[in-house]
């Protein structure tokens, strides 16, 4: 069957006059999560962000001061990780595309094996081995083993959004409290990380503050055993998330299943690279997450919600131009006003409303692309898991990019390392990096997703359109069935 000619067999005219069947009401009722499955399917979220915040934060002041590596190889082992970690996203996504279905579903499995030798490794990286001379090799090889399991769990964590639900509206409400409970995760996961690190190098206070230090006085007397402490703690929770995402959330084997032969590699990429929706939403918000690749406000957690409301009222293409355009004058306006530091954080927080949009609606808008996928190629199944190992790619590749920009921009402006006053031109730099860049940067991002096609009315077209499919496929498998019963 030629590309997009399953789609075509269904005439705009049928969807439009077509009542819901009684099959089709049973499979949306179905497929209705309650607040308790939403709950759980985003709590499977916070690990990725808290142990992403944690290594982001910290492990380089680790390297350099607890393990006590040269700078250069402790540059080398972040350099590595970064780059393996890369490398793993198209892989895993590849590999999880052709798992088969289970008992439990297709992407559960992934989370759930992968969860106990991720938690090791990511501990194993806080760990200082008793020997000098094969340190350097010891966190390469734990940090690689991490990414490499974290990804395990966070492609298929991120492409199960595609079946835990076909309802459109259901599937952007779990995104939203997916996004709500990240970025508290990535608050959760520096906040652990700091205040244990943090107090075993605090002062002993007189008074009942003694007994808050008692426990560290004799196993985190030393920032080594700090580390470990927060290492296991943040272990824990990696563990508890995954139970609950396990228990709580249920894949819906209609929406898993695989109706032809998985593609070669290099031939599923180009097919997920060459969808032109694809394209044109990776690359607008690789621009835009380039441009809010400077933090991250708590503003950002609640008006998450807000935004949730807004796309569902005026859609999503609108909401990602309010909401990017919102945060320009903010950004203007924080490097305008003169050093004050209770308006920087009034600017700051109203600017993270805006910022909010840019954590929402990449992942929302992109089971609409999936779902246009597979209406214009309905002989071609089973590559969520590509399509998401993509994106997480280049959301990663975004902020490599703005750390390594950053980095060498103030380095050209002469930044001095603990220098206590710098020259102007870093002061410029630094200017420049979080105003004009970021508005430049929007104004790409959104012009790109100017020829973004999917409007509203095209998804309500995809949505009946799956929907008629799904129909017939299960006519067809009914009257197979009782053939067979007559037989």
């Amino acid at each position: 069957m030629a590309k997009g000619e399953g789609a075509e067999q269904y005439s705009n005219a049928s969807l439009l006059n077509k009542s819901d069947s009684s099959d089709g009401i049973k499979l949306a009722r179905k497929h209705r999560l309650s607040v308790w499955n939403k709950i759980c399917y985003a709590i499977g979220g916070a690990p990725y962000q808290i142990t992403g915040c944690a290594l982001g934060f910290f492990l380089q002041l680790y390297l350099l001061d607890v393990a006590q590596l040269d700078p250069f190889y402790a540059s080398i082992i972040l350099f590595v990780g970064r780059a393996w970690d890369a490398v793993t996203d198209p892989t895993v996504g590849f590999l999880v595309s052709r798992s088969p279905w289970t008992r439990f579903g297709r992407m559960l499995p992934w989370i759930v094996f992968s969860t106990p030798l991720a938690v090791l490794s990511y501990f194993l990286i806080w760990y200082v081995p008793p020997f000098a001379n094969g340190k350097v090799f010891w966190y390469i090889i734990f940090y690689c083993l991490f990414q490499t399991l974290q990804t395990c769990f966070h492609v298929p964590y991120s492409a199960l959004t595609m079946f835990i639900s076909s309802d459109q509206k259901e599937r952007d409400s779990a995104t939203a409290y997916r996004m709500t409970v990240e970025v508290l995760g990535t608050v959760l996961g520096t906040a652990i990380q700091g205040q244990i690190v943090g107090m075993a190098n605090a002062p002993c206070l007189p008074g009942p503050d003694l007994k808050v230090f008692f426990f560290f006085f004799f196993f985190a007397s030393s920032q080594k055993n700090a580390y470990m402490i927060a290492s296991g703690v943040i272990c824990l929770i990696y563990i508890l998330c995954a139970v609950v995402l396990f228990f709580g959330v249920r894949e819906q084997k209609e929406l898993s299943q695989m109706r032809t032969q998985p593609l070669p590699f290099f031939q599923g990429i180009k097919l997920v690279m060459g969808h032109g929706p694809y394209a044109k939403l990776v690359m607008a918000f690789l621009f835009t997450s380039l441009a809010f690749m400077v933090g991250i406000d708590l503003s950002a957690t609640i008006a998450i919600p807000f935004w949730q409301w807004f796309l569902t009222r005026f859609g999503k293409k609108m909401a990602v131009y309010v909401g990017s355009m919102s945060v320009i004058p903010f950004l203007i306006l924080v490097v305008c006003i003169k050093s004050n530091l209770y308006v920087t954080y009034i600017v700051s927080f109203i600017a993270g409303v805006g910022v909010a949009s840019a954590f929402l609606l990449p992942w929302s808008m992109l089971p609409d692309v999936l779902d246009d996928f597979k209406v214009k190629n309905p002989d071609s199944t089973g590559h969520e898991a590509l399509f998401y190992s993509f994106y997480v790619f280049f959301t990663k590749f975004a902020s490599g990019v703005s750390l390594g920009v950053s980095t060498l921009s103030l380095d050209f402006a002469g930044y001095i390392s603990r220098g206590c006053s710098q020259p102007e031109e870093v002061a410029l730099t630094l200017k420049l990096l979080v105003s004009a860049a970021p508005v430049a940067l929007i104004f790409v991002g959104l012009a790109i997703l100017y020829f973004y096609p999917i409007d509203e009315k095209r998804r309500q077209y995809n949505h009946k359109m799956l929907q008629e499919m799904r129909d017939s496929e299960s006519d067809s498998e009914s009257e197979t069935t009782d053939i067979s019963n007559v037989i």
